[in-house]
This record gives structure tokens, C-alpha cells and sequence, in this order.
């Protein structure tokens, strides 16, 4: 189970090899393109869980698309593009002229055989946190994986908004054992979302659930220009002027707690109609 409080030492049977009568395939997607460190990172850990990986992701990069399904089509085609990458030799990987989601989607619609049974996203380049996960292309491969009945795992690694020259993936991969084991504990169509602090190993905190922030680690503020003859909208990026509400992702994270939360794909919310009647006859008695 997932724990409200520290992690306890001992509390997961992770050995590096996954239960099973066969190999677990894993895909190994990401929004921040094919060319990405935490991509080839997120792969090599997948190895050494033992999974049969095959990668693919975006020829390019795709932050923030969510979970779209376009692809750069030519007809009804969308080109991939077989590459090898020095950092996972022998691993099958593609570039794919779509989003994160799309190639997930196709995995499931006759492309990969056999399936997936776990779709790893990341690593991303930033924290996915709050609410505003909603808009991670990171995030919404690993809610499609769900869709199709698979586990699914976001990563992200909590490196401010400038990217660092040197991020600590290997912190990723210290942490992602205990979390690959919540995930596979729980029914298939479980996602996850896992954000690591980007700092050395040794001063990584416990790990921790923690709920959702109201929004994310930066506000955007848009304004509308008018220069030279033509209209913009320009975005600024802010931070937040408040402090986060304690037990969220925005707090732990900076405390330096990796955190791990359950997130749920779309779902009917039954009982509509019958609020409105209640209400309807709450106003006739009154």
C-alpha cells in the first residue's frame, strides 16, 4: 500500500525482478522527445526491473499536449523512425511523429504485439505536480495506458523551471524499485505519478503520498499585445506568491520528499439528476 506517512525500511519485497509467468513488457514513452536523458534513464530502470522495454516517443518536443491523440498523418500514416540509441543497446526504439498519447493508444491498437502491460512515461524534464498535471503530456500517456486496461507511471524530476546542466537522474532510479512495486501491487489500470527532487541521492528524504496541489508549481499569466501591426497573446511565467498547503506534492517536493500520488482517468459521476430533483424539491417546500 501507499503510505499517508514516511515510508518504512523494509516495507517493499522489491528484489529488481518482477512476479511472473512471463516477462512484463514495458513501453517507455515521454513528452520531452526521443532525444531526452530522462527518457534513456526511465528505460534502463525498466531494464533492471527486469521488463522487456521497447521505446518510443515524440521525434520531437511535445510538454503540454496532454493526452492528444494527433499525429503528423499523411493519409491515414504517421511515420515512425527506428532508431538506436549508444545508452540502451539492443532496446527497440522509434520516433514517432506524434504525441505521447497517441503512441500509447497505438500500442494498444494493433501495433505492439504483443501489449504492454506497463506504460513508463518520463523522465520528465520538471515536476508534474498539482492539478495542473492535467495538461502533462507526461501525465496523459500514463492515464491512456489506464484506458487500455495497463499500469501506468509518470515520472518527473523536480528541477525548477531552468533546466539544471547536470540533473540527478540517478535519484530517479533510486526511488523508481520501491514505486514500480505500489504500482504492480494494485489492479491493472493503476497510474501513478512519481516526482523526485533533483538532488544527490543521499539527501533524499522518505518517500510519501501526497495530494494534489490546487494548481502547479508556477502560475502564467497571459496578456494580449498589440506591436507592429499584429495581436499576441504572451505568456509570463510567475511564481507562486503563496506558500503550499502542507501534505501537497508543491510541499513535500520541497522538503525533499519524492512523492507519489494515484491519479484516475476520466469516470461518469452517476447521480446528476437526482441532485437536481432534491434541489428542485427543497425549493417547492421552502
Amino acid at each position: 500500500m501507499i503510505h499517508n506517512g514516511p515510508v518504512p525500511a523494509g516495507a517493499f519485497a522489491y528484489r529488481g525482478r518482477v512476479a511472473s509467468s512471463r516477462r512484463l513488457r514495458a513501453l517507455i514513452t515521454n513528452d520531452d522527445g526521443i532525444d531526452s536523458p530522462g527518457l534513456w534513464t526511465l528505460a534502463r530502470g525498466a531494464q533492471d526491473a527486469g521488463f522487456d522495454v521497447v521505446v518510443a516517443a515524440p521525434h520531437i518536443d511535445s510538454s503540454g499536449v496532454s493526452a492528444s491523440v494527433l499525429a503528423v498523418r499523411d493519409g491515414a500514416a504517421t511515420k515512425l523512425y527506428p532508431r538506436n540509441i549508444d545508452e540502451l543497446p539492443g532496446v527497440p526504439a522509434f520516433a514517432v511523429e506524434g504525441h505521447p498519447a497517441f503512441i500509447v493508444h497505438a500500442a494498444g491498437r494493433g501495433w505492439l504485439d504483443p501489449e504492454p502491460d506497463i506504460v513508463l512515461s518520463g523522465v520528465n524534464l520538471g515536476a508534474n505536480v498539482g492539478r495542473a498535471v492535467l495538461h502533462s503530456g507526461t501525465v496523459g500517456a500514463a492515464l491512456t495506458a489506464a484506458l487500455h486496461g495497463w499500469y501506468g507511471l509518470a515520472v518527473s524530476l523536480d528541477c525548477g523551471w531552468v533546466p539544471p546542466e547536470h540533473p540527478h537522474w540517478d535519484s530517479v532510479l533510486r526511488v523508481l524499485p520501491e514505486v514500480l512495486d505500489v504500482l504492480l501491487a494494485g489492479p491493472a489500470g493503476t497510474v501513478l505519478s512519481l516526482n523526485v527532487p533533483d538532488r544527490p541521492v543521499g539527501e533524499l528524504r522518505g518517500l510519501r503520498e501526497a495530494r494534489l496541489a490546487r494548481f502547479g508549481a508556477v502560475q502564467v499569466r497571459v496578456s494580449h499585445r498589440s506591436e507592429d501591426g499584429s495581436d499576441t497573446l504572451t505568456a509570463d511565467v510567475e511564481e507562486l506568491s503563496t506558500p503550499p498547503d502542507p501534505g501537497t506534492d508543491l510541499a513535500l517536493l520541497a522538503d525533499g520528499h519524492p512523492t507519489v500520488t494515484e491519479l484516475q482517468s476520466v469516470a461518469d459521476r452517476p447521480g446528476v439528476l437526482d441532485g437536481l430533483r432534491g434541489a428542485s424539491r427543497r425549493r417547492q417546500a421552502g
